[in-house]
């Protein structure tokens, strides 16, 4: 292969990562009143000042016939980039790729860039989307969150840490926001538990919506987990 081919594989490579779990998915988001990770990661940084890391990982599980659905980032976009002139570190969770869920590949990105924001001392923000763990992967997922986990509380009091809550924050993805510094929560689009309305019926036998369980009202005005509660994305980034 030439160079001229080779540049063009990486342009269709670069294509193909940035649409994530493709047109119809990323419409749907939309639909939604959602923005995608690579958006939301837009509003957030100054513009043209975003380095990716790991753009091309997939993920490595064989079982369920995985190995025939992979896609190049593997449902998080992370890196670092600068706002208002200052260097932040920053990863979005991408709901459009299996729902945002976390693989072993997928916290081992979110953990590096963790790694390089303590050793420059930079901030730490992280933008969640997510249905939880990959749960295809098994406890190789569960070991990710945990080493997650771990550099939450490595971070704290070192680094700022800043979460937001813009989808989904469910199951073992619910732990870490909790554990940084700062919680924003839109309102009517995201919501945190630990295990949703259904299970909480089938134990309880209370029937309560999302919302009533997770919302970010309930978040910001009884259970203290989220800081701030925005009408929107868009008031959330602002």
């Amino acid at each position: 292969m030439d160079s001229q081919n080779k540049i063009k594989q990486l342009i269709d490579y670069r294509h193909e990562a940035r649409i994530g779990g493709g047109e119809k998915r990323i419409e749907k988001q939309h639909d939604q009143g959602k923005y995608t990770a690579r958006e939301r990661i837009e509003m957030i940084l100054d513009e043209g000042s975003f380095e990716e890391t790991d753009m091309f990982v997939t993920h490595r599980c064989t079982d369920f016939g995985m190995e025939k659905t992979k896609f190049l980032g593997d449902g998080v976009v992370t890196g670092h980039g600068t706002i208002d002139g200052r260097i932040v570190y920053i990863y979005a969770q991408d709901f459009t790729v299996f729902g945002g869920s976390l693989s072993e590949t997928y916290a081992k990105k979110i953990c590096k860039i963790m790694d390089q924001a303590m050793k420059v001392g930079a901030p730490i923000i992280g933008v969640n989307d997510s249905g939880g763990a990959r749960i295809q992967e098994g406890v190789n997922s569960l070991a990710g969150y945990a080493e997650i986990f771990q550099r939450n509380i490595m971070a704290s009091g070192v680094v700022p840490q800043i979460s937001a809550i813009f989808g989904p924050c469910a199951g073992g993805a619910v732990y870490s926001p909790a554990l940084t510094d700062v919680v924003i929560m839109s309102d009517k689009t995201s919501y945190m538990f630990v295990t949703g309305p259904k299970v909480t019926k089938t134990v309880t036998g209370e029937d309560i919506t999302t919302e009533d369980l997770g919302g970010a009202t309930v978040h910001a005005t009884k259970s203290g987990v989220a800081h701030f509660r925005a009408e929107d994305e868009d008031e959330g980034i602002m």
